[in-house]
């Protein structure tokens, strides 16, 4: 069964969206799928901390790990 939180993250797939975690970084990608337990499946990602931003490619974001959900407003590019 969809939950309506679940059925936000559908409508989001192929946005960029920005991940902050909960240890306090925060991932930024294109959103390219997610899961029942809303693990989170970015293209493109790249991650920002004290140190500096890396270039992670493809990668997953298990779900308990985020804080929180920023998508780009406008269309999807």
């Amino acid at each position: 069964m969809s939950t309506p939180l679940a059925a936000a993250f559908g409508r989001a797939i192929g946005q960029k969206v920005e991940l902050r975690l909960k240890d306090g970084r925060s991932v930024f990608g294109r959103l390219a799928g997610t899961d029942d337990h809303l693990n989170l499946v970015l293209e493109e990602a790249e991650i920002r901390d004290e140190s500096g931003a890396r270039r992670l490619g493809r990668l997953i974001v298990r779900g308990s790990g985020v804080s929180s959900v920023h998508t780009a407003r406008g269309p999807r590019s």
